[in-house]
């Protein structure tokens, strides 16, 4: 079992034929450090395929998605080069809802 603590997503699109160093190397540039126990996701031009790159204290692990219909709702450049997902969003954001609408922020309660 992997333990992620946090997860980001960057905004900029990402070349998907990237080697594990490669996808390294564009960790330490978009995020500075890639800290133990975090994930990081990237993203292809057209949104059908992501790779998600885990620091597990010890290595990295690289996995990739390629969705054969549609694609993943995708943070804006708008947001930043980098955007934290709490667990929420994840799922979210994995199973294709529209992530960004989902925590606390867009929460509704009672005035």
């Amino acid at each position: 079992m992997i333990l992620i603590d946090d997860i980001w997503i960057s905004t900029e699109p990402f070349d998907m034929r990237a080697s594990p160093d490669s996808c390294l190397a564009r960790v330490l540039l978009v995020f500075g450090e890639a800290r133990p126990h975090h994930g990081y996701i990237f993203s292809n031009k057209r949104g059908n395929r992501i790779k998600v790159l885990v620091h597990d204290g010890f290595g990295i692990w690289l996995a990739a998605r390629h969705l054969h219909q549609g694609k993943l709702t995708w943070a804006k450049v708008w947001q930043g080069e980098r955007v934290e997902l709490n667990i929420e969003q994840l799922i979210a954001f994995v199973i294709d809802l529209p992530w960004h609408q989902v925590g606390e922020n867009n929460s509704i309660s009672v005035l």
